[in-house]
């Protein structure tokens, strides 16, 4: 059984237990290191850094005792992202009506790179819509696929909103 199954089958019932989805376990080497990360989520969509921790701390002494994992690894939780990448059904599903960035491999009608609608999927492909139209794409042609996130309409901080910020001066 390869590792992060093992973990997937040990940790996912703590983990719906304690109100979240382990929504999945990723174990690569990163900087020399190996990384254990558990990604999670609640119904409500909401993951905080104190739900991370919980989790963790739950997790960490199951971990200890099972041993499923025979090197030396490092263990993270995090929340699955707002700009998770679309894999499974369950990630098709949540972003129906939403729109999605779908990068390809090779190009289609000319573009490597389509941004619309998510109208429709199944365990092969899924359908966006693009400028009023339909666009069927397999999932095997897509190298990536992600929630679209339009950085531009993102609200901007206005330091002047804050009338109750206390600016810590310098001391020579």
């Amino acid at each position: 059984m390869k590792t992060v199954d093992a973990v997937d089958a040990l940790l996912r019932p703590v983990v719906a237990g304690m109100g979240y989805e382990l929504d999945e376990v990723e174990f690569i080497k990163e900087h020399g290191n190996w990384v254990l990360t558990l990604y999670i989520e609640k119904p409500d969509g909401t993951v905080t850094l104190d739900d991370c921790e919980a989790v963790s701390r739950a997790v960490d002494p199951i971990l200890d005792e099972a041993d499923p994992i025979e090197q030396a690894y490092y263990l993270s939780v995090s929340s699955i992202g707002i700009d998770r990448p679309l894999k499974k059904d369950r990630d098709y599903e949540r972003n129906l009506g939403s729109k999605i960035t779908a990068k390809l491999y090779a190009p289609l009608k000319g573009k490597k790179e389509y941004t619309g609608e998510l109208v429709a999927f199944d365990e092969n492909s899924f359908t966006i819509e693009v400028n009023g139209s339909d666009m069927k794409i397999l999932r095997k042609d897509a190298s990536s696929v992600r929630p679209y996130i339009d950085f531009n309409s993102l609200a901007t901080v206005d330091i002047n909103d804050y009338d109750n910020i206390e600016i810590e001066e310098e001391k020579e």
